[in-house]
């Protein structure tokens, strides 16, 4: 080849290379807004759930919510029964919803172990603690999140997951919003730091009972469960509350009451509905054969509401 020749084929060769070059760092970045990622605890895969709000790849740091399903339920059942990415993209925050622990029996149900319910999770004593608390660590790290802003949600038996973690894990979780649910923990409990929490609940829930008891639900029929009063003026001397319980909203549909005046300006909210029964509020019922949901207020927007007030110092 002569020397002109090759020369020019070299320049050509080296444009090509050059320009396609380029246009592989100019192409665009997939954007993923749905992930289902998976972690091993203590030998077990555990697996979950995260959405990612529509704005998200525009920057900032964003608050997340952990959203858990009731005993029996699953990540994906209570995403779509709760509505809560439809809030979650509408208001511009991270949803995760992480799933309990498969039991090895006919059903394959999945539950937490939230102390004394639920099932298998409590049975093989499962860490869902050390879970939870690994997920916030794998998500704050590969996600744009701020770990001041860190709130658990759940129904059920999930809702008293969250007890356990704003018990155990405070350093982490900024506050709670339970439905359906008590505290069920076997150990006395003892946040690090005063914990926000927002309690909902109906008073036709026979599962768990608002006045506490025993329940008719699969966990809860031999259980002793604590009533929820009870529950939140655990809560108000740990929160060392100095005004408990007063009346703010109180008509045909709902009760709501406060306990404010307490450490950092924190505050319990306890909403209790006179329609609906063992589901989320505002949202779909669980399955077939599930309770009918409140309708007269949403548990989404009140727990959104909420958890904007508060941040981890």
């Amino acid at each position: 080849m002569k020397k002109g020749l090759r020369n020019s084929y070299l320049i050509i060769t080296s444009l090509i290379l050059f320009l396609s070059a380029c246009q592989k760092d100019d192409a665009p970045v997939e954007k993923v807004y749905r992930i289902n990622g998976s972690m091993q605890v203590d030998g077990r895969e555990r697996t979950y759930l995260v959405n990612l709000p529509p704005n998200y790849f525009e920057g900032g740091q964003f608050s997340l919510v952990i959203g858990m399903h009731g005993g029996g339920g699953s990540g994906v059942q209570f995403e779509t029964s709760s509505l809560l990415t439809e809030k979650a993209n509408a208001a511009g925050f991270v949803v995760v919803y992480p799933d309990g622990v498969q039991s090895d029996g006919l059903l394959k149900a999945r539950t937490w172990n939230a102390g004394t319910c639920c099932d298998y999770a409590v049975e093989k004593n499962i860490d869902d603690v050390k879970f939870i608390s690994n997920l916030i660590d794998e998500l704050t790290r590969k996600y744009s999140i701020n770990p001041k802003k860190v709130y658990a949600t759940g129904h059920s038996n999930g809702g008293m997951m969250s007890y356990r973690l704003a018990c155990q894990l405070s350093n982490k979780i900024t506050a709670i919003a339970p439905n359906g649910c008590t505290m069920v923990v076997t150990t006395p409990c003892n946040p690090a730091r005063p914990v926000p929490v927002l309690h909902m609940h109906s008073e036709l829930d026979k599962k768990v009972p608002y006045l506490g008891g025993y329940g008719d639900g699969v966990g809860t029929a031999n259980l002793v469960l604590p009533s929820i009063d009870s529950v939140l003026n655990v809560w108000s001397a740990l929160n060392t509350c100095g005004k408990k319980g007063e009346v703010i909203t109180q008509n045909s549909s709902y009760t709501f009451r406060k306990w404010s005046a307490c450490t950092n300006n924190h505050t319990l909210e306890y909403y209790l509905t006179k329609d609906g029964g063992h589901g989320w509020p505002g949202g779909l019922p669980g399955g077939p054969f599930s309770d009918p949901t409140s309708q007269v207020i949403k548990a989404n927007d009140l727990l959104w509401e909420f958890f904007q007030k508060f941040q981890l110092p």
